[in-house]
Parts: C-alpha cells; sequence; structure tokens
C-alpha cells in the first residue's frame, strides 16, 4: 500500500499535498502550528482536516507494521506463499489482516488440533476431495483411522465414528479459518442481522424500552447502541445480534459444497453447519457488536468534540467584575467576588437556605459586597439548592433598584477543579466549595481560561462519556481544547500553567517553568525571552511563539498572532505603505484594502512569503491582540426568575443550547430545568443531525411544546 495515495485519495487532496504535510508531522511539528503557520506547505488545510489525517496516517502505517508482522510470522512456519502475500498487500483494515493470519495463529488445543495429533487430517482432506464415488464407504473407510494402541491414550481413535466426527472437526476448523468465508459472512450479518436486547432483572429501570426490543444492525442509530451497552453492563438487559442462518449456511454450502452427488456431501454439510454454530457465528457476534461500538464511540466522540469546542469558544464576560455563588444547604452559600481581571477580592458564606434560611442576613452580606465592589454580574451554580438561590438573588437585585444582572453558570466539573492538586495550590487556603465559587465567577468572565483547568470528560456537554474507549476519548477531546487555546492565544504573563500547557510544542513540565520563570524574573518584556526557560529550546520556541502574546512588550507585533519568522516580511510590508510600527498599536483598519489594490500575490512574492501567510498578517494587522470569540454573542443574563409553573404551551422563549446529543438539543430557558428540542421539532427541512442546525451556546428562540411537572420536562419546538 502507497500510503500518501491512500491519504490523498481518501481526503481528495493532491499526492504532493499530502505528502509535504506528513512530511511536517514527522518532523514533529503540532498540527494547531502546522495549521497556523505552514498553510503554503499543507494547501490551508484546518486543524479538523489535519488531525483526521494523523489518525489516519497513524492507522495505516500500523496497519503495514502488522502486515509485515504478519508475513514474517507465517513465513517463519515455512507456509508464506504468493496467494497469502498477495491477500495482505490488498487487505486494507486489520480486521482482514488478523483474518488471513487466523490459520497460522498458534491456537489452544481445539477438537480440530486433537484430531490432527490423532492423524486424522489425511481423512479430513479426503472427505473434501467431494469424489463422485469411493472404493468404500467412507465410515469403513475412517475405521482404518482406528487406533487404540499409542501410547498417549490422548491419540486413541476408538471407532469409525469417532474418526470421522474428528475429520469434521478439521473441515470445520478450516471452514472457520477461511479469511473470505469471515469476510463475507460479517457482511452479511451486518446487512441482515438484527440486534436485539431482552429484560435480564425482573425490575423496572431507566432501560424498560429495551426490554423487548430489536433493530437491524444497518439501521440502529449510535446512541441506541451506547444506551443497550450500558443496559448490559449493568445487568438489566441481555443483548445478542441474531441473523437467519439459512443465509449464512446456504451462502457456506453454495461455496464449499462443490459435488452434490458425493457421498462426503452429508459429512461436510454436517462440518459446515457445526463450524458457523460453534466457531463462527460466535466470533462474528462479538466482531459485529465491537463494530458497532466502535462507530458509536467515534460519533460520540465527534459530537462530544463539537460541542466542547464551541463550550470553550462561548464569548467571555469582559471588563465585569463577577459575584460567583456556589449554591448549598447545611453548609451554607459560598461566594467569592473576581474582579475584572479575574483577581478574588473578597469571599463570604451565607445561609438563604434551608435549614437555616437566614435571608434577611444573607440579603445585607449580598448587597454590602455588590455595593462595596460594584459588581456587575452574579454567576449563580446551577446544582444543588441553584433554585433557591435564584429566587433569593433575584430578590436582592430588585431591592437593590439597579441595572444589576443574574445568570445560572453550569457547575459541571467545578467540583472536580475544587477537589483538584491545581485547584488547592490556587486557593490553597479556600475550602472545595469556596473554589468552586471562584471557578463559577471565572468560567462567566473566560470559559476557555476557566475550563481547561478540568478534565474535559467532567465538563458535561457529551453524552455516554465513560463508556467510550478513555484514552480514544482523551485525545480526541485534548486536541480540541489544544486547538481552541492556539486559536485564541494566551496571555503569557497571566496565563494559569495548566492552560499554558495546551500551547503548541509546550507540555506541562514546560508550563509549570514557564510560571516559575515569571514569579522569579518578573513578567516576560518579549516572546525572544522564552528561550530562556528551562526546557524552551528552538524548536519549541518555534512551535509556541506565535501562539503566545506579551502585551507590554517593545515589540508590538510580540502582542499579534504574527509569528517571529514573519517579523521581518510584517515591517517591510508597514514600511511599504509608510506605516510606523507604533501605528499598530490601534490597528490599521485600512491595510487590507491598501494590499487589496496592490495585488496581493505581488506584494507576497516581493515580501518573500507565501500568499496565505500574507494574508493572516495583514488580519493581525488589523486588529492587534484581537479575540476571535468577541464577535460572538454574549451569554444571556436575567434579573427576574420564571419556574416551569409559569410556562405555558406556545409561550415563546429565548434560550442557550447547553447540549447537543443525537436525538435533539438541551436549551436552558432560564426555569432551572432545560428543555428538550427533538431533532424533528428543530427545522422546518430534514435534518439527520440535531448538529446540522445547533451549536453549544448558540442562542436560539423556542416554543413551548409541552410541561410535565411530575417528570420535570419541557418539550420545546424551533417551529415557530
Amino acid at each position: 500500500m502507497n500510503i500518501i495515495e491512500t491519504l490523498a485519495k481518501e481526503f481528495e487532496l493532491k499526492v504532493g499535498q499530502v505528502e509535504a504535510t506528513v512530511g511536517l508531522i514527522d518532523d514533529g511539528n503540532t498540527i494547531p502550528f502546522i495549521a497556523r503557520y505552514r498553510k503554503e506547505v499543507t494547501g490551508s488545510l484546518d486543524d479538523t482536516v489535519l488531525r483526521n489525517l494523523d489518525e489516519r496516517l497513524k492507522y495505516l502505517r500500523n496497519l503495514e507494521t502488522r502486515k509485515e508482522e504478519v508475513r514474517s510470522l507465517i513465513e517463519a512456519q515455512g507456509k508464506l506463499t504468493d496467494e497469502i502475500v498477495e491477500a495482505l498487500n490488498k487487505a486494507q483494515i486489520l480486521t482482514e489482516v488478523e483474518d488471513i493470519y487466523r490459520p497460522y495463529k498458534p491456537k489452544r488445543a481445539t477438537r480440530a488440533s486433537i484430531a490432527r495429533e490423532k492423524g486424522l487430517e489425511p481423512l479430513a482432506q479426503l472427505i473434501m476431495e467431494q469424489r463422485d464415488a469411493y472404493e468404500k464407504d467412507l465410515l469403513e473407510i475412517a475405521a482404518e483411522y482406528i487406533n487404540t494402541e499409542n501410547e498417549d491414550p490422548k491419540k486413541h481413535v476408538k471407532t469409525a465414528e469417532d474418526a470421522l466426527n474428528g475429520a469434521k472437526d478439521i473441515i470445520a476448523e478450516d471452514i472457520s479459518d477461511n479469511a473470505d468465508f469471515r469476510k463475507s459472512i460479517r457482511a452479511l450479518t451486518h446487512n441482515h442481522g438484527t440486534v436485539v436486547s431482552k429484560q435480564a432483572k425482573d425490575e423496572d429501570s431507566v432501560y424498560s424500552s429495551y426490554y423487548d426490543y430489536s433493530e437491524s444492525v444497518r439501521k440502529i442509530p449510535s446512541h441506541r447502541v451506547l444506551a443497550i451497552n450500558r443496559g448490559e453492563k449493568e445487568e438489566f438487559l441481555k443483548v445478542s445480534v441474531t441473523v437467519d442462518s439459512e443465509i449464512i449456511l446456504n451462502f457456506l454450502f453454495s461455496k464449499i459444497i462443490k459435488n452434490t452427488n458425493s457421498p462426503a456431501k452429508e459429512h461436510i454439510a454436517s462440518a459446515i453447519v457445526d463450524s458457523y454454530d460453534r466457531l463462527i457465528q460466535p466470533s462474528v457476534e462479538r466482531e459485529i457488536r465491537t463494530a458497532l461500538f466502535d462507530e458509536a464511540s467515534e460519533g460520540a466522540i465527534k459530537l462530544f468534540s463539537d460541542n466542547l469546542k464551541h463550550l470553550l469558544m462561548q464569548a467571555p464576560l469582559k471588563g465585569k467584575t463577577v459575584l460567583g455563588y456556589d449554591p448549598g444547604y447545611r453548609t451554607g452559600c459560598k461566594l467569592a467576588v473576581v474582579d475584572k481581571t479575574g483577581k478574588v477580592i473578597d469571599t463570604a458564606v451565607i445561609y438563604p437556605t434551608k435549614p437555616r434560611e437566614d435571608i434577611e442576613g444573607s440579603a445585607k452580606k449580598v448587597t454590602a459586597l455588590i455595593t462595596k465592589y460594584d459588581v456587575d454580574v452574579v454567576a449563580i451554580g446551577n446544582g444543588t439548592a441553584s433554585k433557591e438561590s435564584e429566587i433569593f438573588i433575584a430578590g436582592v437585585l430588585k431591592s437593590l433598584n439597579s441595572d444589576k444582572k443574574y445568570i445560572m453558570v453550569s457547575e459541571a466539573g467545578a467540583s472536580v477543579y475544587s477537589a483538584s492538586k491545581l485547584g488547592a495550590e490556587e486557593f490553597p487556603d479556600f475550602d472545595v466549595t469556596q473554589r468552586s465559587a471562584v471557578s463559577i465567577a471565572r468560567r462567566l468572565q473566560d470559559p476557555l481560561a476557566e475550563l481547561v483547568k478540568i478534565d474535559p470528560k467532567s465538563i458535561g456537554v457529551g453524552q455516554y462519556q465513560h463508556d467510550m474507549k478513555q484514552a480514544r476519548l482523551d485525545e480526541a477531546l485534548g486536541g480540541v481544547v489544544e486547538d481552541c487555546v492556539n486559536r485564541i492565544g494566551v496571555d503569557i504573563n497571566t496565563a494559569s500553567y495548566s492552560l499554558l500547557s495546551y500551547i503548541s510544542g509546550i507540555n506541562m513540565a514546560c508550563a509549570k517553568n514557564i510560571v516559575k520563570y515569571r514569579e522569579a524574573n518578573g513578567e516576560f518584556a518579549k516572546r525572544e525571552q522564552l528561550l530562556n526557560v528551562p526546557k524552551i529550546g528552538a524548536k519549541a520556541y518555534q512551535q509556541c511563539a506565535g501562539f503566545l502574546r506579551v502585551p507590554d512588550s517593545n515589540e508590538i507585533l510580540d502582542n499579534t498572532g504574527v509569528h517571529p519568522e514573519s517579523y521581518e516580511a510584517a515591517k517591510k510590508l508597514l514600511a511599504k505603505f509608510d506605516y510606523t510600527l507604533e501605528s499598530v498599536g490601534s490597528g490599521l483598519s485600512d491595510i487590507r484594502a491598501k494590499c487589496a489594490k496592490y495585488g496581493t500575490k505581488k506584494l507576497a512574492e516581493e515580501l518573500e512569503i507565501g500568499e496565505p501567510t500574507l494574508l493572516d498578517i495583514i488580519g493581525e494587522l488589523e486588529k492587534p491582540g484581537r479575540d476571535v470569540r468577541d464577535s460572538l454573542p454574549l451569554p444571556i443574563l436575567r434579573d427576574d426568575v420564571l419556574s416551569m409553573e409559569d410556562l405555558k404551551d406556545g409561550m415563546i422563549m429565548t434560550g442557550t443550547v447547553r447540549n447537543v446529543i443525537d436525538f435533539g438539543a438541551f436549551i436552558d430557558i432560564g426555569v432551572h430545568q432545560d428543555g428538550l428540542v427533538h431533532v424533528s421539532e428543530i427545522s422546518e427541512k430534514f435534518i439527520k443531525h440535531p448538529s446540522e442546525a445547533l451549536s453549544v451556546g448558540d442562542i436560539v428562540t423556542v416554543k413551548i411544546k409541552g410541561v410535565d411537572l411530575n417528570k420535570k420536562r419541557i418539550s420545546l419546538t424551533m417551529k415557530l
């Protein structure tokens, strides 16, 4: 297999383009760096395509490595043939390679291997010749293999029937080990099979809808596969894949039985049935279920990744002083005032909820904090006691007779951060709930900077994440966080080491060294100082420099996404149109028009850089230090409370998409309980998946379709 050509065909790219991109990956460049600063080489492939290509590259290389291993293992047995070599060369997936190796793979003792040890292989071969007639009856021929004189009793053949059965065991295993048969049977089972789940426990559960359920293997959606698997794992369900055995047996009969008039036919047919029932069917069922799970997992991981990306890229609420509010009952509600830069300036504990219900004293304390620090927004965690806390805060804000607002903030992962080593390092004198209040406030001010401190799996925008392959999930979500962090860029003088660790070329050790260097030597004055940080050499500096910002540097370009390797070109560009470096600080709103008028292609050639790099430089000079999230809609702030009891069918509401799943999306409409808009209610036109129309963080208009107070369910529609 030519891997480069295969990738080019699969991704519909030019061979040279793929070859150059693979070269960059092999040279140790990170995906964010390649996507941002090597556009001329890759043809401007974005980070998503690059990650998919990198993943596929690894798979194909592993495939080729395994082919070589199998080729060597079979050759060592002296059984390698041109046919096997050709089959290995044609194999497109690892399963096909393992099918080819199956007959040669060392096995534990099997009925067939025992029969071979008894010397019954010649009898099996004779049967498979399928002659029109044999010199004797096959049972008489089998009698010639009776042997009770061997020193090893395990090798005794006591009767002719034993000999025939042993020969059929050999035939059955040979059929099972045939790679072509297995490939076809797998396809037939996939196309004609059914996933069946039955009740395993005599009790009600969330899996009751699957107690007597079946669906085509070809059509079963990913979320049902994962739900059924979880139900089976928790022992509420018994799950199987069934297929009409006649479909498989007819296929095998047509391929194996060549002479229907042969006396051997009935023995071969018996071996075929045994081979399928005993050896092939259980194995193929496992393979089909594994394939369904892998496909469902990849779909769920993709959806999780997409949700996480949109969550991390939500617009920050900049320039606001926020009061973080972590609701609670017995231990009280913890408060943390965070200033406009994210610094904690005060904390407090109040008890407006049961059992104390000190509403008056709590109101005085909250009012004092809001007044003293001119708090703009109260961020309330949406966990335990959040409804009572929302009512309480809304009442306090109303009594202030001001324009102060509040917002409900997802607490997902806040407790994980609070109890983490990082949380303890940041706030060693705070208890867990106080840290949580800080996290709630900060994730409103800058979702990305705060959420990177939390394991992405704990952020709450996926489904069935605990049922997936954790290593694969971690890899995918880590890639999403890395892409988001590098897309926005990081202030090297304020970023936590957890945020810095996601920057291209910087691992956790380097990130901690940057913070230590900053603490020991003061703020970075320029990007070049990074080279003084332990473990950051020339290669790491090349990968990370363009993504780190130094706002107060004397080199104005240090606060842009212009890479140091392009500084000379950027300065020549400025001189070309009589701009000074000082003028860059406020942004050059007319530089794009001037470059377009001159001709960007001609200009790129003169500056000896690629046109994509030139366009990126222009974008950075237009708005130096810009945050790509600033153009996104801000979160919805509220000043009054609405409850489920207030909702009526037909009411039009504005809400925020909190989670997108396979069958719909959950929308926060400000009533403490998210509403569900089913995929069929999202658009007037047909869509296969909710993600085609909605993303986490979207602000949408919905209509109340139904409210079930007992089950606390709100049905929504976007068909207005």
